[in-house]
């Protein structure tokens, strides 16, 4: 354990540091985020703050390398490829922050990111159906590239207020680092050093050190520099864990093992997966491509119910926490006793979701979009 705490200590103090300069450097070159009519912000913020974020994992990676036990993780081409991959894509966000790109370069850009990881070694290579299902290479090869893409855009589409994006993905992080921890000190025999719970030390460490830059009012956005890398990391993450279990070392129950392996892994990330097929589904139903943007995201609607920024940000990590902590506190808790407790988190998350907007500023009215993603309320 100390290892994992001295590599997220690592990647938050360096992104921390690396944030100004990142700033400074984004104002130099205009990387601004324009306001748009489907904005919330109301005046232009510079971003390039993924830079930051890809730099502190990095520096985990190489710290992790030279380190006694979790140098051992390093004997694969496993973790090379991933930080290979996030360059790719943290080089194709950054381009798109300072100079836009169309939708299908950027799409290019994460299918070669995505073969590149797969090519290393971070791919499927089995699905625990409550067996080790072993499925025809090529079509494993073809899920996990469409797992990274999808992540990848799942990050990328809730970006849309302060410290929302990076402080869902942190909750995230820990929440899948408790569960491939707690999965492999428990197998037969224990060995808790396992590439999947690196990448989600570093993770996690490279969101906390950014969002204190990022939190409303934020200082710099992390852009598609971030936003890219960060859902490749948590695709590579869920890959190296979901494809190299065997359900029994998940639960020795036999629904829970035919069940958990897949469930976890999707409750932990479930509020942006739900945004990003929310919005293709809607989207393509009236006619319009998956990337065209709008202000429908689960964001958007906080923000329409009734509640202000910050409340939102605060209410929506609290419903990442309450999908994430609840999945994964059933490797560790009774089936019964964790099925309780997520429940009434659930239900507290309900409530204050419902409940709060009755409390807003007299007058305050949240800022209203169509469906084109204009505001109608100026």
């Amino acid at each position: 354990m100390r290892e994992y705490v001295f590599v997220f200590l690592v990647a938050l103090a360096t992104t921390y540091v690396l944030v100004p300069l990142m700033r400074t450097l984004a104002v130099r070159v205009g990387a601004f985020t324009e306001v748009r009519e489907r904005d919330v912000n109301v005046v232009p913020i510079p971003r390039l703050g993924g830079v930051a974020m890809f730099l502190g994992y990095a520096a985990a990676t190489l710290v992790a390398w030279r380190l006694p036990f979790l140098s051992q993780v390093f004997e694969s081409a496993e973790l090379i490829g991933v930080l290979v991959g996030a360059g790719v894509v943290c080089l194709l966000g950054a381009i798109d922050d300072v100079r836009e790109l169309d939708a299908l370069t950027k799409l290019g850009g994460q299918l070669l990111a995505a073969a590149i990881i797969a090519f290393a070694g971070v791919q499927f290579f089995s699905l625990p159906l409550g067996v080790v299902t072993v499925l025809p290479a090529p079509l494993l090869v073809i899920l996990t590239i469409f797992v990274v893409v999808l992540c990848i855009n799942a990050v990328n589409f809730i970006d849309g207020l302060d410290g929302l994006a990076a402080g869902i993905v942190a909750i995230a992080a820990v929440a899948f680092f408790l569960y491939s921890y707690g999965i492999t000190a428990n197998i037969s025999p224990p060995n808790v050093f396992s590439s999947a719970t690196f990448v989600a030390a570093a993770l996690a460490g490279s969101c906390m050190g950014f969002l204190p830059h990022n939190i409303y009012p934020a200082k710099l956005f992390m852009g598609d520099s971030g936003a890219l890398t960060l859902g490749l990391l948590f695709a590579a993450a869920t890959i190296l864990n979901v494809g190299h279990i065997a359900p029994a070392d998940v639960s020795a129950n036999r629904v829970a093992s035919t069940i958990l392996p897949l469930l976890i892994p999707i409750s932990i990330i479930l509020l942006p997966l739900i945004d990003v097929l929310w919005a293709v589904v809607r989207r393509t139903a009236r006619g319009q491509r998956p990337w065209h943007p709008d202000s429908q995201h689960l964001h958007h609607r906080m923000l329409q119910i009734g509640h202000g920024h910050r409340r939102a940000v605060l209410l929506l990590w609290l419903w990442a926490l309450v999908l994430a902590m609840g999945a994964v506190s059933f490797i560790f808790l009774p089936p019964g006793a964790a099925a309780a407790g997520g429940a009434g988190m659930i239900l507290l998350a309900a409530g204050l979701t419902a409940w709060l907007p009755r409390f807003s500023r007299p007058g305050h009215r949240p800022k209203q979009f169509d469906d084109e993603g204009r505001r109608v309320d100026r």
